[in-house]
């Protein structure tokens, strides 16, 4: 394992018009890349909330299917807790309180070693030590 993807990561597949680099570097890496259980809510939840349709249809395909039968949910654990507590605790002193979902999927990707790959790089940057890659805007894998 080595990334961590992000919802709108992982969402691009089943986009209208998808990004062909982002959905390359799913196939390369397809070894390679997990995901995180507050990931997996997001997702499951935007499908729960749609009305019965074609795109409704894709979607849940797209997530029992391809996410939830190939790849590892990682899950928001003791050690993801106590390092989110004191990210949170320190980002708040310094008036720079994280959103708490965020704050999970980046503990998750820190304390198992990831990089997490997310086009909102900027909601995680102020994360001590979080390595991140946006494969949207660059194509990287660094």
């Amino acid at each position: 394992m080595k990334y961590l993807l992000d919802t709108n990561v992982l969402s691009e597949s089943v986009k209208t018009s998808p990004k062909k680099t982002v959905l390359s570097l799913i196939e390369r890496y397809q070894h390679e890349i997990v995901t995180a259980a507050p990931v997996w809510h997001e997702l499951y939840f935007g499908f729960q909330r749609m009305p019965v349709s074609r795109k409704r249809k894709i979607l849940e395909g797209y997530l029992n299917d391809v996410v939830k039968s190939n790849m590892i949910i990682l899950p928001y654990d003791e050690r993801a807790a106590e390092w989110h507590a004191k990210e949170r605790a320190r980002l708040s002193a310094a008036g720079k309180t994280p959103s708490f979902v965020d704050g999970q999927i980046a503990s998750i990707a820190k304390v198992n070693g990831l990089v997490l790959v997310t086009r909102n790089t900027s909601d995680f940057k102020k994360f001590s030590g979080l390595k991140l890659d946006n494969w949207h805007r660059t194509g990287s894998t660094g």
